[in-house]
């Protein structure tokens, strides 16, 4: 199995952000599946054409995501998180939630504010 990463140099989001999305995008859709060992940041860096810095950044989000696990001098693998990333979203809905509460916002308020948040981000 082979990591297919494509890095757009002119592309809107910054390389780093480019590796994290496709690498959650191959976890997510299974193609990377758990368990898989990654390229060292070194490795991935020289085949991509990246600053090993920049991969490292994108390693340090995709973990703090809970979609991958370093585990010492053994490498870097997909992580056996299960929904991670649904659990992470469900608590930020939740204190968003308290939040617009504590704010006096209606229901019905809250969720135009987070439809309209929802838009800009995937516009």
């Amino acid at each position: 199995m082979t990591l297919r990463i494509v890095i757009d140099p002119e592309g809107a989001d910054a390389p780093y952000e480019q590796l994290r999305t496709q690498v959650a995008e191959l976890v997510r859709e299974g193609e990377l599946p758990v368990g898989y060992k990654l390229p060292t940041v070194r490795g991935l860096a020289a085949d991509l054409g990246l600053a090993a810095n920049t991969v490292a950044k994108a390693y340090r989000a995709l973990e703090t995501d809970g979609v991958i696990e370093t585990r010492g001098r053994n490498g870097t693998f997909v992580a056996a998180a299960g929904d991670a990333a649904a659990r992470e979203v469900a608590e930020a809905a939740r204190a968003f939630a308290l939040r617009a509460r504590r704010l006096g916002l209606t229901p019905s308020e809250a969720r135009d504010a987070l439809d309209a948040a929802l838009r800009a981000a995937y516009a």
